[in-house]
């Protein structure tokens, strides 16, 4: 592996760490503007000003690549203890919960209102589970709104 590519991928890896690491310090948790207050925390923590031209040139300086990454580390969460991950970016129309294990079969109503209630969503999307869309894997869960 060439220097270049390890620098890089140990840069992907220390962003995601600490994006996870610091994703619960801000409320409210599943919310646009819980994403901002991480990016201007970041900003702060890099030198910008806190201004919006600064933080502007510091959403420019992150690209859509990068700040794609970010927001879909930010709006995951694995739940290990229950082999799901469950994806609920406000962005979407609804949130994602699939199977972390290959071929396990259709996931169960309870077991995804399981980790809907693990992962602090259960108040934040539609109760009624005649609503929630089963997929190929996964289970679509509309937001509240």
């Amino acid at each position: 592996m060439d220097t270049t590519r390890l620098q890089a991928t140990l840069l992907d890896f220390a962003l995601a760490e600490l994006v996870r690491e610091h994703r619960e310090s801000f409320q409210p948790l599943w919310s646009v503007d819980s994403w901002a207050k991480l990016l201007i925390w970041l900003s702060l923590n890099c030198g910008c000003s806190g201004d919006q031209d600064s933080l502007e040139e510091f959403g420019a300086a992150l690209g859509p690549v990068l700040a794609a990454r970010m927001r879909r580390v930010f709006f995951e969460r694995e739940l290990v203890a229950l082999e799901l991950q469950v994806m609920g970016d406000p962005a979407e129309q609804q949130v994602l919960v699939l199977p972390l294990a290959l071929g396990q079969g259709p996931l169960a109503p309870d077991l995804v209102a399981g980790a809907l209630e693990q992962a602090g969503l259960i108040e934040l999307v539609v109760a009624d589970r005649d609503r929630w869309q089963q997929l190929d894997r996964a289970v679509a869960v509309p937001w509240l709104r």
